[in-house]
């Protein structure tokens, strides 16, 4: 399990990416079909023993759903939760993901380059207007090097984000930071702490990415709760 060095000092809020095994060295993979079991496993990972996570059919769009109970709870591509002791959580396996907090509510954000596009992220960051000083976490995805993409991603992104922030441009096509267009999206929107995980899925052995393994890749959660 992965987690932000500047939010880990006990508080409330419980964060973290899973890897492609468990705390026991055990195989993880909490796509489609994963078992109640599977999500036990992460969330004991995350030292809260067997809460319950909500998660969503991923579609690469901009829509948002409230939890209030475990299990998958209808497509979406952000799920947000006012309940304690009930973990929110979205999948990805070189998408970015968000992991977002406030006073009283806690969030996950899936964004692929259709969700950044979309302005999935600043759609989210309205809906929890009131909340006082948001906090977030952009989790691992894949990085600068490795995302060689067409000008449609680029020209995308854009609407949301100027291309300064996340383009590298040279010879061939262009290379895209997901993560970094997040951020900026994530700044733009209001979050007043932005912390980053600055690691690449397809780099990094420890995590699953369809880049790297194709139709064999599983996917990786990123996951947050609220303590009661």
């Amino acid at each position: 399990m992965l987690m932000s060095p500047d939010f880990v000092d006990g508080g409330p809020i419980v964060h973290g990416f899973t890897t492609r095994s468990d705390a026991f060295g055990r195989r993880l993979h909490l796509g489609t079909g994963a078992a109640t079991s599977d999500w036990a496993r992460a969330s004991a990972d995350l030292g809260v023993g067997e809460w319950p996570t909500a998660y969503v059919s991923q579609v690469h769009g901009d829509g948002v759903l409230w939890a209030s109970q475990g299990g998958c709870i209808g497509e979406a591509d952000a799920v947000l939760t006012r309940e304690t002791g009930l973990l929110v959580a979205v999948r990805t396996a070189d998408c970015v993901p968000i992991l977002v907090w406030g006073e009283s509510v806690v969030g996950a954000i899936h964004a692929g380059w259709r969700g950044l596009a979309a302005g999935i992220i600043p759609k989210t960051i309205r809906m929890l207007a009131g909340e006082g000083s948001l906090q977030a976490v952009v989790g691992p995805s894949i990085c600068l090097d490795c995302y060689e993409v067409g000008e449609e991603v680029v020209d995308g992104i854009s609407r949301w984000t100027e291309s300064k922030y996340f383009v590298r441009r040279g010879l061939g096509k262009p290379h895209v930071d997901g993560g970094a267009a997040a951020e900026a999206q994530l700044r733009d929107a209001g979050v007043s702490t932005v912390s980053r995980l600055k690691v690449c899925t397809r780099c990094d052995e420890r995590l699953w990415s369809h880049r790297q393994d194709g139709a064999a890749a599983g996917r990786q959660a990123g996951i947050v709760g609220r303590r009661c």
